[in-house]
């Protein structure tokens, strides 16, 4: 959009291209722009810091004497920080007044609302442990980008790599031989952009030129609701500041929110469609799954006599519930918060239909699973993967999922549905996960679910189950299986209100126990009635089905999705 363009009534927003480094001159344009303009925030796109940093103009900046005329958010592009600037940041300092560090992976909504999602960083295909951790640094790994694909949806989309074939379609990539030796492309990155529809994605330029895509559309056959109109996204690459070749390198813009219901002009097909290809299911693929219910051991009823040396634990980039392995299911992926992401189970227990009466149009079979590879949240066994904060930090939001969960049941079926949420924690563990599913409130209530635990633990000779609740992480030392029960009911004494029926269980057990994986859901699937479904394996669904099932939860849990907030 051109200055001239913009009138005073428009809620106007302003990205640069890289600053690096020329702190007075790009923020003293930014604020001759803002006395004329009054812009709602600014965006630095690229590095704002240069490789070689006068450090005359870093300290006037850190000292608050440049002046930053309205709130400007910045990342992390191809140089990293000045260390004086990590500092800052590591303390939660304020950097300078009106200057923000949206941190290199990460997901905000400023004060007038508009939703940015960032990824900064080159992609470092030398990490493979999932989502990483320190948010400074100028590198990010496949599973930084697979991790915010559960935010769901963006107005903004800002990224220090292009999105793969962006050029694809695109006249003007050809007017100026735009391709794939332009600048440094993710696929997981165009991936990211295909799934949050963003109606701005702005990238860094690798040099002296500006790109700014034509709109583009999604293929209208992934559109789920047609009727919200057509998600637009425009692709800009703008140049670096003050650069020799005079090309561009600041833009203005106002976000439309109106829904677009024909193409403009000029727009075209996404860049990155694909016709989807029949997929065939592998040997492995079908004796293991990222969300099923004990996928990590064999299955027991067909490789009881085979005997076989004991492979190593797979690493995160092959363990099935790390966003960083490259076979994931992401399809099965609902929602993605900051240290945990919830997914539907595969060979869910309750089918599609068990709940239709109580108001669910899905089974409501799902896994919480923490975003670190580590075989356990307890403190005892954290130097796998986690900090004792980091495992508190997770159990705290894996127990947030839950609630929502729980919330969103009771809701969708009137108080008709409690839930069970368990863990197997051993220190043999691939990766810690907890399972949620539905179950009658009824059954809660008169004690069958707790009832249903004891006594078959007892008939298996697991052990006895004591009562204790749970409220962090590192409570429980060795192994041991927990469940959380929990249900609303009616309260007539509080006038219609509801009171909560819940109860906590644990069974610690060592290595004399031979611990049954499928105890849980076969104790799920007595009290349910569903004993057909006992084993995963009886009951894969096809891809389209998973996909429908994630569709419609996803329509019931958005009023209660926690990483769809502020």
């Amino acid at each position: 959009m051109a200055f001239s363009d913009i009138t005073a009534t428009d809620q106007i927003s302003f990205v640069f291209g890289s600053i690096d480094g020329q702190l007075r001159s790009a923020f003293g344009k930014l604020a001759a722009l803002h006395a004329k303009n009054f812009f709602s925030f600014a965006i630095v796109t690229g590095n704002l810091f240069g490789t070689a940093q006068d450090d005359d103009q870093l300290a006037e900046l850190l000292a608050g004497r440049i002046e930053i005329p309205c709130p400007t958010y910045f990342t992390v592009g191809t140089v990293p920080l000045p260390a004086s600037v990590v500092e800052r940041i590591e303390k939660d300092e304020e950097i300078a007044p009106n200057l923000s560090f949206l941190g290199k992976r990460s997901v905000i909504k400023t004060s007038e609302g508009i939703r940015i999602v960032t990824l900064g960083g080159m992609l470092d295909l030398n990490i493979v442990a999932g989502v990483s951790k320190e948010q400074h640094e100028p590198i990010h790994t496949e599973g930084d980008a697979k991790a915010l694909r559960g935010a769901n949806n963006a107005d903004l989309l800002l990224t220090t790599m292009w999105p793969a074939e962006v050029w694809k379609n695109s006249s003007r990539a050809k007017e100026l031989k735009i391709g794939a030796e332009t600048a440094p492309t993710s696929q997981t990155i165009a991936e990211l952009c295909d799934v949050l529809k963003p109606r701005y994605h702005f990238a860094m330029s690798p040099g002296n030129f500006a790109f700014e895509r034509e709109p583009f559309f999604p293929d209208a056959s992934t559109e789920e609701d047609k009727n919200k109109g057509i998600a637009l996204t425009r692709f800009i690459s703008l140049a670096p500041w003050a650069n020799t070749a005079k090309a561009k390198s600041m833009y203005a813009f106002t976000l439309n929110r109106e829904a677009v219901i024909t193409p403009p002009v000029g727009s075209t097909l996404t860049p990155f469609y694909r016709p989807a290809a029949p997929k065939k299911r592998t040997a492995d693929q079908a004796e293991f799954s990222r969300f099923s219910n004990g996928h990590h051991e064999h299955d027991q009823r067909r490789r009881r006599h085979q005997r076989r040396e004991r492979s190593p634990p797979p690493g995160p980039d092959r363990c099935f519930f790390c966003l960083s392995n490259p076979n994931l299911p992401t399809h099965m992926v609902c929602s993605i918060g900051e240290d945990a992401y919830l997914a539907t189970a595969k060979g869910p227990l309750p089918a599609a239909d068990t709940f239709r009466k109580q108001g669910l149009e899905f089974p409501g079979h799902f896994i919480i699973t923490p975003l670190t590879h580590a075989a356990s949240l307890g403190a005892a066994t954290t130097a796998a993967g986690m900090s004792v904060e980091d495992a508190k930090r997770t159990f705290a939001e894996m127990g947030r999922f839950r609630d929502a969960l729980q919330a969103m049941v009771a809701g969708a079926s009137k108080r008709r549905l409690g839930a069970v949420t368990w863990e197997i924690s051993r220190a043999r563990n691939i990766h810690v996960h907890w399972q949620f599913l539905p179950v009658p409130a009824d059954m809660v209530s008169k004690g069958l679910v707790d009832a249903g635990f004891r006594v078959l633990a007892e008939d298996m000779k697991l052990g006895k189950f004591t009562v204790k609740d749970f409220g962090t992480a590192d409570e429980v030392p060795g192994d041991y299986f927990r469940v959380w029960i929990w249900a609303e009911e009616d309260d007539e004494d509080a006038g219609g209100g509801a009171k909560v029926v819940r109860k906590s269980l644990l069974l610690p057990f060592d290595e004399s126990v031979r611990f049954d994986l499928q105890f849980p859901r076969k104790v799920m699937a007595k009290l349910l009635g569903l004993e057909d479904r006992t084993f995963w394996q009886d009951v894969v669904q096809s891809e389209q089905e998973e996909s429908a099932d994630v569709a419609a939860f996803r329509k019931a849990f958005k009023e209660y999705d926690f990483t769809l907030a502020t």
